[in-house]
């Protein structure tokens, strides 16, 4: 059950999503738009009570449990990011607003990285929370096994998109059209 509940979730983030992009931009009613957008934070405390409830009822905590903390993690962390991301490119496609920035070379491409993981801190700094509070809630007769290798999941994670950064920071990729053109052409096969 609470993994259909994670998908009917994000299926849902997905929809109001587009349903607020296209009343904002297609539609021409912005405030009905923002409205819509601003119901998404409602999918994850539907998904952080039926979680809480589930275990409260004696359901065996399991990786379905853990999923959840992930998702809502990751929605605390990147769902802001996401629609606002996503709304800007709406804005430059659909109603003439300026081109979204975007750093793909060089130092402001490393800050990029770096600010992309501190989202991804704040997203398992709350998946963290919320399974060692499942883990003390359900308390020392259930196995939390699950829950604990969820933990080290979101870890790993934190540290890959860190190596991620770290790449950019030491190895940056660089723009192109500073390079002079016989750099240009001589790095050509």
């Amino acid at each position: 059950m609470l993994v259909t509940l994670i998908i009917a979730c994000e299926v849902g983030f997905w929809v109001l999503l587009a349903g607020g992009l296209a009343l904002r931009y297609l539609a021409g009613m912005p405030r009905l738009g923002a409205a819509v957008l601003l119901c998404e934070p409602l999918l994850e405390l539907v998904l952080l009570v039926a979680t809480a409830v589930d275990l409260k009822n004696g359901g065996e905590p399991s990786w379905t449990h853990g999923l959840a903390a992930l998702y809502i993690g990751y929605s605390v962390g990147y769902g802001h990011y996401t629609v606002r991301w996503l709304d800007r490119h709406a804005a430059y496609r659909f109603a003439g607003g300026p081109k979204p920035p975007g750093p793909k070379y060089g130092r402001a491409r490393a800050v990029h990285e770096w600010k992309l993981w501190t989202r991804t801190l704040v997203g398992a700094a709350v998946a963290l929370g919320l399974l060692q509070g499942a883990i003390w809630y359900v308390g020392g007769a259930a196995d939390t096994g699950a829950l604990r290798s969820w933990q080290y999941v979101a870890l790993r994670v934190l540290a890959v998109q860190a190596v991620i950064a770290a790449t950019y920071t030491f190895w940056p990729r660089k723009d192109p059209a500073a390079q002079p053109r016989e750099e240009r052409t001589a790095a050509k096969p």
